[in-house]
């Protein structure tokens, strides 16, 4: 789940990383007042989920609030790489001497949290890595023995950080990211830029803030900081239905039950010329309701053209599946064609089954690669 800069500021806040004061503004007057409160000049910057917001021109300065007023006029109601701007935050503007780059991230290949410090800060950093990469100090950190002030100070010494004030401060910075990174579960925090004032105050100006959603039921507070409205509509939409499903941007909609099958047949639609426009796991089981739920979901995405369910029947046989099948599409009226493919349990009865019923948008295959190589053809 990813986090607005405003809560994800708001965390860093409550574990001691310093950063400047703002106010959230919903419509031009609360940005007018929230520049009054806070003193101009102040940055008006969009609350987006998503990254480019100063190139798009989302962050702006304003002298005045009156100024403010019209600045948030100008970026509400933007769309900014797909997202529509519906709040601003109203900060009180930094005077910035150097920038840096700071994050902490979970390494899935080590297995292990990763910190990246770098001086060249204020751009991305995929950027520096592929420009600077010597000037990207990365540290991981042991889960088992946990922070130790040491890194802090390796992470400076190391970047070349010179002043001593600046070493000491950032160093604190990083161990108390590591503390608000363990207590939510987070898969990321980022600042950048970290800045340093003219008066050597060292300050997070920005945050990107990722919590691991399989940790929110342990986390009330965080689970309520989700925006429902702001991620993909079909998303959104799945999640009420409790169906698992990521949009892509293929033409060939994925359906299979459990998240191994799923990703394999993901990888296969990709293996014989085609793109997938969906991971979508039924989970373990096969039941008409469940198969509803999730072509509801499906068919919704005007880029799909074809439908490739992929189904293993396990515990549940294959029969019991080709039912729900059969019983979901008789409740529904589908344009696409469907590839069936469906293998384990029981599965030449649900074959047959299908086969029998012959809806004449279904097509049932033998093997994973048919029935990709069938729903590529039909999605042409």
């Amino acid at each position: 789940m990813d986090l607005y800069e405003f809560q994800g500021k708001e965390l860093f806040r409550r574990h001691g990383i310093p950063v400047s004061e703002g106010r959230l503004a919903m419509n031009p007057a609360q940005a007018r007042e929230a520049a009054q409160q806070l003193g101009c000049p102040v940055v008006v910057k969009a609350q987006v989920l998503t990254g480019g917001r100063g190139k798009a021109g989302g962050i702006k300065v304003a002298d005045s609030p009156a100024d403010a007023d019209a600045r948030a006029r100008d970026i509400l109601g933007m769309d900014i790489g797909g997202h529509v701007v519906h709040k601003v935050w109203i900060e009180r503007a930094s005077e910035i001497a150097r920038e840096y780059y700071l994050s902490l991230t979970f390494d899935r290949g080590a297995k292990k949290p990763l910190f990246m410090f770098t001086r060249q800060g204020g751009i991305d950093i995929e950027e520096v890595a592929a420009s600077s990469p010597e000037a990207l100090v990365r540290f991981h950190v042991d889960p088992l023995e946990g922070y130790h002030p040491w890194q802090g100070r390796r992470l400076v010494y190391a970047a070349g950080v010179e002043d001593p004030g600046e070493q000491k401060q950032i160093a604190s910075i990083a161990g108390k990211l590591f503390d608000v990174f363990l207590a939510c579960e987070a898969m990321l925090c980022e600042i950048n830029p970290l800045i340093v004032t003219p008066q050597g105050e060292v300050r997070a100006l920005d945050s990107k803030f990722t919590v691991d959603d399989n940790a929110l039921f342990r986390h009330a507070d965080l689970a309520e900081m989700r925006d429902l409205e702001a991620g993909d509509p079909l998303e959104r939409l799945a999640r009420e239905k409790g169906v698992t499903y990521v949009k892509l941007d293929g033409e060939v909609g994925v359906l299979g039950n459990g998240a191994g099958l799923t990703m394999s047949t993901v990888d296969v639609v990709t293996f014989v010329g085609g793109r997938p426009a969906n991971f979508c796991d039924l989970g373990g089981g096969g039941d008409a309701q469940g198969v509803v739920d999730a072509l509801s979901v499906i068919t919704r995405d005007p880029q799909v053209r074809s439908i490739f369910f992929n189904i293993f029947g396990g515990i549940t046989r294959g029969d019991e599946v080709a039912r729900g099948i059969l019983q979901a599409l008789s409740q529904m009226s589908i344009e696409d064609p469907i590839v069936v493919r469906l293998d384990g349990t029981n599965a030449e009865e649900g074959r047959r089954l299908l086969q029998d019923a012959a809806p004449p948008n279904l097509h049932v295959e033998a093997t994973m690669l048919d029935g990709a190589r069938r729903a590529v053809e039909l999605a042409a």
